[in-house]
Parts: C-alpha cells; sequence; structure tokens
C-alpha cells in the first residue's frame, strides 16, 4: 500500500521556505538555536520558523486575536504593544479607565500582562474551567501605576505526556486553541504538543521494511498513544486510518503554529528508538532490546541508539516531522520509561547517542526529560550534554528531603507537581508544599532550578490549583497561602464575597493544603470503585484514605450556596459549586460504604436493603449534579471519539478507545493482571449512571440474595462487565441540564451537616 500524503493543507519543505530568505538573515539565523520557536530561556519570539533575536519586534496579531476570544466584549480596550527593549519574558501594564495598554516581550507574555491586569485590577478570573468575565464592567478600571513584571525563571512548561490520552484525544482544533491561550494567558511559554506524533513513525518506518498496515496495526488509537509515545505499549484501541493519521497531523501543526505565533515553544515527541516487532531482522546491523512487560502489555522493542542504524531512522523521523510540524528548539523524550530492559547497552552511550541525534537534526535544541520514578538515573546524565537537558520533576510536591542538585549533578531542572492522575475528578493538590520549596529551592547557592513544569495526567479539572501554580513563576513572593486563596476568592466569582470567601477558606484549609511525603494527588471516589465493601479507593494507586478533613468540603458547600445571588451566573460559579457538591458527596461514599459492610456482616437485612438504598440514591444525585455542568459530561468525550470515524465501523472502533481508557484501560491481563481497570475513573454524567451505579447495584443485589439465602454471594466478572460497557455505543447528552443550585442544595440537604471546625 502506498504510503500517505502529507496533509494537502500544510507546507512540506518548511527548510526551502528557509532557504529562500535573504543571506544576511541565514547568517542571523545560524548563529543562533535551530529555527522553531522560542529559544528556551531567551523569551524571543518566532514566526514562520524564524527565531527572532533579542531587539526584534514581532507581529502582535496572535495575541490580539486570543485577547478577541477570551475577552469578546473588552479586547477594544487593550492596546498591545510589542516591546523590542524589554528584557526577556517581561511585561508591563498600565492605561486609565477603559484604555489599558500592555507591552511586552513576546505575544504571549502580552497576554499574561493582560491575565495579570485581570487578576490585580479589574478582580476577574479566566480559569481552567470557569470564568467570571461577565461581571466586568463595561469600561474597565484604570491601572493606579504603572506595573512591571519579569518571570523569576525562563522555562514554564506545560502538559504531562498524557494529557493528550486523559484530557481529550479527539478534541478539535479550537478546544486546543483555548488550551494555549489559557495557557499563555497565565504565564506558560513552553508546551508539550503530542497529536499527530504517529505521523513521523508511519512515514519513517516505510523506508525501514515495513508496510503501511503493518504500522497502522502497530500504532494505538490515539486514547492510547501516549503510553505509545512513552514505550510502554502497542497496538491497542487501533488501527487508525491513515486518514485520520494525515487529519491529526494536520492538526499538531497547526497546534505548533499557534504556540509560534505567541512566541511559545512547541515541544515536540523526540526519537529514542521504539520501534515495531522484527526491526533487526529487517535491517542489517541493527541491535534491538526486548523491553518486556508494563502493566501486561508487551512493550515495543528499544532499538541500541549507538548502532548505526539508530541515527538513520532518527534523521528520517526528524525529516518527516519537520515536513509537518516545522521545527522547534525544544524536544520531549524519556528512555526506559518505567522500567524497560537495557540489556548489554551501555545507557550513557546511549544517551549520548540519542541527543546526537536530535543536534544532527536540531543543533542546540534541548531535550526534557520527565523526573520520575528513578529517571533521569545518573548513567544517562553522565552521557550527555546537560546544559542542553531539562527535567522535568513529576515529584516535586510529592516526597520529602529532596535534594535535586546532587540527585541530578547540578543538572537544571523545573520543579513541578502532578496532582491529578488519571483526569481524577477530585479536588485538592499540595499547595502549601508549592510555596514552602519554590522560593528557598530557587534561593540556593548551587541551585539548578531554572522552571516550573505544570504536570497533571490530565488538565482542565483544577482551577484554583492551576492559577497559583503558575503565579509561582511570577510573583516574588513569597506568596502568603491563606492570602492567596482569599484573593482566588474575591475574584473567582468577579466581586468579594464573605460566603465565598469563607467557602475557599475552608478548601484552602482542607483538600488544598494537603502534605507531601507519600501523595501528590487527593483520595478519589468510592462510587467509582469496582464494588466491594472492603473498597478503598477506585485506582490501584491512589490514596486509600481521606487526605484531609472531609468536613472541610462540606461547609464549603454550605457557604457556596448562599454566595450573593448576582454572582450565581458565572461559568466559574457554576462549576465550583458543582464540583464542590460532587466532592462533599464522593467523601460521603467513604462514611456510607462501612455502614452498608457492618449491616451486611451483622446479616441486617433490613438496614442493609436501607444503605445501599441510600448508597443508590447517593449515586443518582451524582449523576444529575455533575449533568447540570458541561466539564462534566461523558456525552462529549463519547461524540468526539465518534466525530472521527468516516463509517460506522471506524466511529465503533474509536468510540471503543475512548470508553475503554475510562473503563477497563486495555486487555483482561492488563485490566486485572496490570491493576489498569479504574485507573482513569471520573465523576461525570453518564459514566455514573451507566456503569459505576450499574456496577454497583449488581453487586449490591448480589449481596442481598447471598442473605436471603443464606449462601456466599455469587461471584461477578467485573472485566465481562466493564468490557461489555465499553462496546456500547450508547449515546449521552453533550449539553447541561438542570439547575446547578437547585441540584447543588439537593446533594447539601441529603448529607449530614458538618460542624464548623469539625472533620
Amino acid at each position: 500500500m502506498p504510503g500517505p500524503r502529507r496533509p494537502a493543507t500544510r507546507p512540506v519543505a518548511r527548510p526551502v521556505a528557509l532557504a529562500a530568505l535573504c543571506a544576511t538573515l541565514l547568517a542571523v539565523v545560524c548563529a543562533a538555536p535551530a529555527p522553531g520557536a522560542t529559544a528556551p530561556g531567551t523569551g524571543s519570539s518566532a514566526r514562520a520558523g524564524v527565531r527572532l533575536l533579542p531587539g526584534a519586534t514581532f507581529d502582535t496579531a496572535p495575541a490580539r486575536a486570543a485577547l478577541e476570544r477570551l475577552l469578546p466584549r473588552h479586547a477594544s480596550q487593550f492596546t498591545l504593544v510589542a516591546d523590542p527593549a524589554a528584557g526577556a519574558d517581561t511585561f508591563t501594564v498600565s492605561g486609565t479607565a477603559g484604555a489599558i495598554t500592555v507591552r511586552g516581550s513576546t505575544g504571549a507574555t502580552l497576554l499574561t500582562g493582560v491575565g495579570w491586569y485581570l487578576q490585580h485590577v479589574a478582580g476577574a478570573d479566566i480559569g481552567w474551567p470557569g470564568d467570571s468575565i461577565g461581571m466586568l464592567p463595561a469600561r474597565l478600571p484604570a491601572v493606579p501605576a504603572p506595573v512591571t513584571r519579569s518571570a523569576l525563571v525562563p522555562h514554564r512548561y506545560a502538559l504531562n505526556d498524557t494529557d493528550d490520552g486523559y484530557s481529550g484525544p479527539y478534541r478539535t482544533f479550537e478546544e486546543h486553541q483555548r488550551q494555549i491561550d489559557l495557557l499563555a494567558l497565565h504565564g506558560i511559554n513552553e508546551v508539550f504538543v503530542q497529536v499527530g506524533a504517529e505521523y513521523p513513525y508511519h512515514r519513517a518506518l516505510q523506508r525501514f521494511g515495513y508496510s503501511a498496515e503493518e504500522l497502522r496495526q502497530w500504532i494505538p488509537g490515539p486514547a492510547h498513544q501516549s503510553w505509545w509515545l512513552l514505550q510502554n505499549l502497542s497496538g491497542f484501541g487501533g488501527p487508525v486510518s491513515e486518514r485520520l493519521m494525515r487529519e491529526r497531523a494536520e492538526l499538531g501543526g497547526r497546534i505548533a503554529d499557534q504556540l509560534r505565533g505567541l512566541g511559545m515553544t512547541p515541544v515536540l515527541p523526540g526519537y529514542f528508538g521504539t520501534v515495531p516487532p522484527g526491526f533487526a531482522a529487517r535491517n542489517a546491523g541493527a541491535a534491538t532490546v526486548a523491553q518486556g512487560d508494563w502493566a501486561g502489555f508487551d512493550r515495543p522493542d528499544w532499538l541500541d541508539p549507538a548502532s548505526p542504524v539508530f541515527a538513520k531512522l532518527a534523521a528520517a523521523y526528524y525529516a518527516e516531522q519537520r515536513a509537518v510540524f516545522g521545527d522547534s528548539t525544544m524536544y520531549r523524550m524519556s528512555p526506559l520509561h518505567e522500567g524497560g530492559q537495557t540489556g548489554s547497552v551501555d545507557v550513557g552511550a546511549a544517551a549520548g547517542a540519542i541527543q546526537a541525534a536530535l543536534h544532527a537534526a536540531h543543533p542546540g535544541a534541548l531535550w526534557a526529560v520527565l523526573g520520575w520514578q528513578d529517571d533521569p538515573t545518573p548513567e544517562l546524565l553522565a552521557g550527555v550534554d546537560t546544559s542542553r537537558l531539562l527535567i522535568l520533576d513529576g515529584l516535586s510536591d510529592r516526597y520529602n528531603r529532596l535534594d535535586r542538585e546532587t540527585r541530578w549533578g547540578g543538572a537544571p531542572y523545573a520543579m513541578g507537581t502532578i496532582y491529578n492522575f488519571g483526569g481524577h475528578t477530585t479536588v485538592g493538590a499540595n499547595t502549601s508544599v508549592w510555596l514552602e520549596r519554590f522560593g528557598p529551592w530557587r534561593a540556593k547557592g548551587n541551585s539548578a532550578l531554572a522552571g516550573i513544569a505544570y504536570l497533571p495526567e490530565a488538565t482542565g479539572t483544577n482551577p484554583a490549583a492551576f492559577d497559583l501554580f503558575t503565579d509561582l513563576a511570577w510573583d516574588a513572593g513569597p506568596i502568603d497561602h491563606r492570602a492567596w486563596f482569599a484573593g482566588f476568592a474575591a475574584r473567582r466569582y468577579g466581586r468579594p464575597d464573605a460566603e465565598a470567601a469563607a467557602a475557599w477558606e475552608e478548601l484552602r484549609k482542607g483538600p488544598y493544603s494537603t502534605s507531601s511525603g507519600l501523595w501528590s494527588e487527593s483520595q478519589d471516589s468510592l462510587f467509582s470503585a469496582r464494588p466491594s465493601l472492603s473498597a478503598a479507593g477506585a485506582a490501584h494507586w491512589s490514596p486509600k484514605t481521606m487526605r484531609y478533613p472531609a468536613g472541610s468540603v462540606r461547609r464549603a458547600l454550605d457557604h457556596l450556596l448562599k454566595v450573593d445571588p448576582a454572582l450565581r451566573g458565572s461559568s466559574a460559579y457554576r462549576f465550583d459549586l458543582v464540583d464542590t457538591a460532587r466532592q462533599a458527596l464522593a467523601n460521603h461514599s467513604r462514611v456510607l460504604l462501612p455502614r452498608i459492610k457492618a449491616a451486611y456482616e451483622a446479616k441486617d437485612l433490613a438496614r442493609f436493603r436501607t444503605l445501599t438504598a441510600e448508597w443508590q440514591d447517593a449515586m443518582r444525585l451524582l449523576d444529575q449534579v455533575t449533568g447540570s455542568d458541561p466539564n462534566l459530561l461523558l456525552g462529549t468525550w463519547l461524540a468526539r471519539a465518534r466525530s472521527q470515524g468516516a463509517d460506522r465501523a471506524e466511529q465503533d472502533r474509536y468510540e471503543y478507545d475512548a470508553r475503554s481508557l475510562l473503563s477497563v484501560w486495555g486487555r483482561r491481563s492488563t485490566s486485572e493482571g496490570g491493576f489498569l481497570h479504574d485507573y482513569a475513573n471520573r465523576e461525570w454524567s453518564g459514566l455514573v449512571s451507566e456503569l459505576y451505579a450499574r456496577r454497583w447495584a449488581a453487586y449490591f443485589a448480589a449481596l442481598d440474595e447471598a442473605l436471603v439465602r443464606k449462601a456466599q454471594p455469587r461471584e461477578i466478572d467485573w472485566h465481562a462487565f466493564e468490557e461489555e460497557w465499553a462496546r456500547r455505543t450508547t449515546r449521552h447528552p453533550e449539553r447541561p441540564g438542570g439547575d446547578p443550585h437547585r441540584l447543588a442544595a439537593a446533594v447539601a440537604a441529603a448529607l449530614p451537616p458538618a460542624a464548623a471546625g469539625h472533620a
């Protein structure tokens, strides 16, 4: 089968365009890092693949377009000025009422200045998700005195390798564009771009003995591609059609261009040696190492980077990537992620060869590697030029007694957070740990801290955590934890409100004050757990007990219900209210289940039936309240997946890809033996009613029957139950329904009150 055509609407030879530039400009470019987006740490902007040098101007039109999307009613009151004289990553905000001027060093920095103005002057919030811009006055307030801010660190990185899978593998360009606008507004300058990453593999490997069809069978469905890129699995959820591969590559290229237009760096996947089965047999001189098992999946083979074939394949990969995505100055790779086998490979030499291949294609490019478990190892670090490396520390807020300079030999790193795993809908983060560590770590005499890394496994679930973590890079501080949350409460719904302040103080003291030592995320819900009387969590690797006093969320719900009715119209208020009601119900599941267990063990049938009926009522209410917010709908997730299929069979295949990630995750051996089932659990309307509630109902029916018959309960094949759900094609609402305030009030009425100041 002939290889797929490159997307017709994308330029396929960016280097040719560069060659056409005048000799003078070429000389300037050649003196800089590889053409692409922002050179790491410089804050300069890039357009059409050319890195702008300090003192050069840039086009403010992309930032203006983003501003008009973010603030459609007020964008005309802002003047955005490219400021060549500004320092790197610097903005200045000034102006009179209705005439605000923002000067900045890049398009993204201009938007960060707008974000600063909204937060500190206008008192409004554009969060992720939810905003209060509807409360802005018709004429924006004046800036009392000009304010200049510069980033404290050159690297402000965003997006985990898993974000595309857990946040939405079938999202539209407009959804990715919104994400970029929000990241720029909050000061991020480096963004991982995964969409379409399969395309360079598919193209390049056809030169190394594989047919297009073989490669389609090897490449997973979009929902599972994150873990293929991490060399954890292959094939599952696919195959992806060549048409969809081309469309995803085009989408990824548009995302990269969107970032470049704002002077942000598109961080692209680099090549470190993942190959299909049988590569060595098809390519003379190649040496591969079987990578063994990852959670029950056979990992793809690893091509020894020191073998001569590696350099050729890496060059082919980067050439195909460049043709569609353009160049960048930063590439993301984590060899031997979460295990893998080194065999006889010299890890230091392999790392050096990986970096050499990267620099052959992109001279001077930065290699971003995830700091996770034991990675990066001393052996890997010894083999590379660490001045061209950035470690994205995924454990900065999780464990204690961390010394990153000693651990990584002084290699530059970004302080990161992974407060969300699998896309769980659970509030909270170790926010006080961020404030306790960022300043002192940066101020150390031998500090190698060079950035922040926003790395939740899924984004768009926790607006307070997103706001505070990104503020670290721009606020000279120290940031006062209580004062920051008070300010957040004052702007979140458009103006100060005593009840909103009290609600967020409860949330601050509870789920947003969890400590380091073992966890960086809060506990998930027992409603979403596989049924068992002894269930302590839904995901195998999540906390098994409450990490904060449950009463804090319960009291926050009461306060939010009393917020001034004039402030209840914003999407920020509606999301926070629904999410807090959802969390209060989820926390109550940990009170109810032990009571149900006690009734069953006491063989008290009447009480067992009363309590299980209460449980099932709570799950019905949970489905209803989450159904009132657009961010908590299963229907949207499924509709996006089906929209990518050209016919019914392809639509069904992509829907299974999307459903399976939320439930079984993989085949039986991985779901059960690898404990992956429910890893991506989340309390979404439709998912609660069609899977979780049915699952618990079947379990309680089996226990009820056992009590009546005075026998052991019948066993249920839960994987078969969940796999049947994953194979369904039932439709669910794509728009919210019901009154969020009425439904949240119903949740409060169904729950016992929490005494003030008590758990």
